[in-house]
């Protein structure tokens, strides 16, 4: 008798369905897994036998073999071990025939209690769209597989409790679909900082179109500080980009229990020791990288000439294009990578280069190395070059209170509201991800502005991607202003920002 368990699978972000086929022959005592199983799956064999035995239940004394549909793709993880225990007890007829709409996924321990597994938004995304209409998972998961709309979902505490359940001695209750409530988190401050008012404007431009942003200076001028208080006047997160930011922290097991819905966006530094592989994302088994754990958030990148060359340069293309493709002997994998990428770095070796108390001791030729270390191709991928100048004694000083992130991230999110609208119907979320065509549309210039923009381009040797982004940027200049043109003291303030001498 072939007994077949409905169940789901991860390749990458994104689920798919998996047939558990389960068959009970005669011959002597074996248990076999087929169906390209990892080690995780494979194991699965003594979970199970463990599990059923210590529910008070019958192992099945016979030739055992379980196939995992679709055999071609390779089955990960320990999502399995449910399944497959379902399937031998109901073809033992321990159990009746399993519902037809249901799936079922989860780790069992040995006394048969269930643990929780990653991916789980993902999956129940997909079975939503597939048809299937009830979900059983782990009762840690239950609350992150509700996210997806169109599901009954119950949460299993373990084997025994399930079992019931399907012979209709005592039911499940359904688990209720979970509701994001508000957490302060408690962000650093822009109000922390004294003085620094350029830079903290350039930061609120930043923030009000998604454009990518290079801090430039000396030791303790404060590149990191304020880099750290960005994410505290980003814009809201929309649902559908809470939706996909989850499904990535969801498979890289980084989603919590009780507040399974990511509802800020996220901030990843990671180490100047980083690796490619750990930006990017991959392994033997591709998995997403800092790039895609940034995805609708920022990457920032400290000390940014101190990262391996080949790392920094693989973050050219998801740049550009917003996703990133891995490819390795397991197969190929795309994933998303919008991300605003934010870079702090010295000016020099020592750092002290142009400080005025002129205590910098490179030469000319070991500050243009220094620089090197950054490609042209990347730098013209970044937006804005703002340089961060020494804090005067009087800033540090002074005892007015600096504007707090609250008030700069209302005028944020009123600016992005408008790019909402203006980009509604289209998979632009804002100003730096504007195509060549709305470009054109959008950031159109009087005779004045084509003027200072000609000026501009043979006087700084623009590139056309350059070019397209200081358009970008002074098409959120003038988001922030509330005006409907762009006017030349918005084209004027976003050349500035790509005219960073310290680059020359």
């Amino acid at each position: 008798m072939v007994v077949t368990v409905r169940s789901l699978g991860l390749s990458g972000i994104s689920g798919y369905e998996v047939s558990v086929e389960c068959f009970l022959s005669g011959g002597l005592p074996a248990f076999d897994v087929v169906g390209l199983p990892d080690a995780a799956v494979r194991e699965a064999r003594d979970r199970v036998r463990a599990a059923i035995k210590n529910c008070g239940a019958k192992f099945p004394v016979s030739r055992i073999t379980v196939n995992l549909a679709p055999a071609r793709l390779r089955k990960e993880g320990t999502l399995y071990d449910l399944p497959i225990l379902l399937g031998l007890l109901t073809a033992s007829e321990e159990l009746k025939p399993l519902p037809e709409g249901a799936a079922f996924l989860g780790e069992l321990s040995l006394g048969g209690t269930l643990r929780p597994v990653t991916g789980v938004l993902p999956m129940a995304l997909y079975a939503a769209r597939s048809g299937i209409r009830e979900l059983y998972v782990p009762e840690a998961n239950a609350a992150e597989a509700t996210l997806a709309e169109g599901l009954t979902v119950y949460g299993v505490r373990d084997v025994g409790q399930l079992v019931r359940h399907l012979r209709g001695e005592e039911p499940l209750t359904p688990a209720p679909a979970w509701q994001p409530t508000h957490l302060d988190l408690h962000l650093p401050d822009m109000a922390d900082v004294m003085g620094q008012e350029n830079v903290k404007r350039a930061l609120e431009i930043a923030a009000a179109g998604g454009h990518n942003v290079l801090l430039i200076g000396s030791p303790g001028s404060g590149k990191s500080m304020l880099a750290r208080r960005l994410p505290s006047i980003l814009p809201d997160m929309t649902h559908a980009e809470s939706m996909e930011t989850t499904e990535i922290y969801s498979v890289a097991g980084l989603t919590e229990a009780h507040s399974p819905l990511i509802t800020h966006r996220p901030f990843r530094s990671p180490h100047h020791t980083a690796s490619p592989v750990s930006l990017t994302g991959g392994g033997t088994v591709p998995r997403p990288g800092e790039i895609s754990l940034a995805h609708n958030g920022i990457l920032f990148l400290d000390e940014l000439p101190e990262f391996d060359k080949s790392a920094l340069e693989t973050l050219r293309q998801p740049l550009e294009d917003g996703v990133v493709t891995i490819t390795r002997a397991a197969g190929s994998l795309t994933l998303p990578s919008r991300f605003m990428l934010v870079c702090a770095m010295n000016p020099c070796r020592c750092g002290w280069y142009g400080h005025p108390s002129g205590r910098c001791t490179c030469s000319e030729q070991q500050v243009e190395n220094y620089m090197r270390r950054i490609s042209g191709p990347l730098l013209d991928r970044i937006d804005m070059h703002i340089e961060v100048p020494s804090v005067a004694y009087d800033a540090m000083r002074r005892r007015t209170k600096p504007e707090d992130s609250a008030a700069i991230r209302q005028r944020v999110n009123a600016a992005r509201e408008l790019q909402k609208v203006r980009y509604e119907g289209t998979a632009v979320s804002c100003n730096a991800y504007m195509t060549p065509a709305m470009i054109g549309q959008f950031c159109a210039l009087d005779a004045a502005g084509e003027k200072l923009m000609q000026s501009a381009f043979d006087r700084m040797g623009l590139t056309g991607r350059s070019h397209d982004r200081i358009l970008r940027m002074a098409r959120t200049i003038a988001d922030l202003e509330g005006s409907e043109s762009i006017l030349p003291t918005h084209l004027a303030e976003a050349i500035q920002y790509r005219s960073n001498n310290i680059l020359k």
